[in-house]
């Protein structure tokens, strides 16, 4: 990182974020370069162990992986990832000292600067075409992902038994529904499926017909979507993993990166924990952004602002049903009806 050799080095660490089991810290402090000038430094250890992401078991890998490919061709001063000083990649475990990135982040991000964002992911995607260098990149998850992620949806996972068990930790009010009956498990389904068809949930007819409808026509819907250029998508494309600064983007979190749908990220960007009184203004602004950078006539807008609505649905749909269902707050299960809500109206105008 400092281009010297290092003497030696005093510094404190502050956790940051993880995952699943991911251990990621800013360590800060002063090193002694080998001529005895004293430097201050901050960088970011990111560890992460071996685990089984349901639908993409490589990614705990792919990060480290990705470091070590020529994924770095294709990003711009505009848009790019963290710099990594060193990489220590194990069959367990994989270790990343990456630059620690300054600016702005999260929900501090104006609509200019998600729009910046919207449109260097483009550019990038327009750069990193898998019919050329870079679909030999091996580590990447494929276009299946999508269909994978909202197949769990239609997955049952847990039995009633467990459910309304001491050792499961659901809310007790949503124990009490599925053992009187009020809510009950569907054959073959998940939980948030059931919850979604059953009135003591709360949610609007309307909106769950919405979601019941996507249920209904999953086949045609990613007929559909394969009219989409296939392009190389980050996946976890939201505001806490975008840093902007002097205009430029950087993008954090590659591990769960592959092969998806043109749209796909933006549909996380507009809706993955924004403002619902957000969602027109972002739809209206990020597709055409997006479209830009990818190098999309605007003949190709309408079809885009649909699927990216289709998309977000599969990707979020059931994961708001799943908040109202298990709010223990009544404030908490309007607002989740209300963003639910937003979500209708967007998609019923799109139609």
């Amino acid at each position: 990182m400092l281009g010297r050799p290092v003497a030696s080095a005093a510094c404190q660490t502050v956790q940051l974020h993880g995952g699943t089991l991911g251990d990621v810290r800013l360590l800060s402090g002063t090193a002694v370069l080998d001529d005895g000038e004293s430097r201050p430094f901050r960088v970011v250890r990111k560890e992460q162990r071996k685990w089984e992401r349901p639908g993409d078991p490589g990614s705990w890998r792919r990060e480290a992986d990705l470091y070590e490919s020529f994924l770095a061709e294709a990003f711009t001063p505009s848009f790019r990832r963290p710099e990594c000083y060193h990489l220590e990649s194990g069959d367990d475990v994989t270790v990343l000292w990456l630059e620690y990135l300054t600016g702005v982040s999260g929900r501090s991000l104006t609509t200019t600067m998600l729009e910046a964002a919207a449109y260097g992911l483009g550019l990038f995607q327009r750069r990193a075409g898998r019919d050329g260098r870079f679909g030999d990149i091996p580590c990447l998850g494929d276009e299946g992902f999508l269909s994978r992620e909202f197949s769990q949806w239609h997955t049952q996972s847990y039995s009633l038994e467990y459910l309304v068990s001491d050792g499961c930790r659901l809310p007790a009010f949503l124990k009490e529904s599925l053992r009187s009956g009020k809510i009950a498990l569907a054959e073959g389904k998940s939980l948030e499926y059931a919850c979604l068809r059953s009135p003591a949930c709360g949610i609007p007819a309307h909106i769950r017909g919405m979601i019941e409808g996507l249920d209904g026509m999953q086949e045609a819907v990613f007929s559909r979507l394969a009219r989409q250029p296939i392009v190389l998508c980050h996946r976890d494309f939201w505001t806490e993993n975008i840093f902007y600064s002097e205009a430029s983007v950087a993008l954090i979190d590659w591990d769960t990166a592959g092969w998806g749908y043109a749209g796909e990220d933006v549909a996380s960007l507009i809706f993955d924990e924004t403002d619902p009184d957000k969602y027109i203004e972002l739809n209206r602004r990020m597709v055409p952004a997006y479209a830009n950078g990818l190098g999309l006539p605007d003949s190709a807008l309408p079809h885009l602002r649909q699927d990216v609505l289709t998309m977000a649905l599969m990707k979020f749909g059931y994961r708001m049903v799943q908040r109202v269902a298990f709010a223990q707050e009544p404030e908490e299960k309007a607002a989740g009806i209300a963003a639910l809500q937003a979500f209708y109206d967007l998609f019923r105008d799109t139609d």
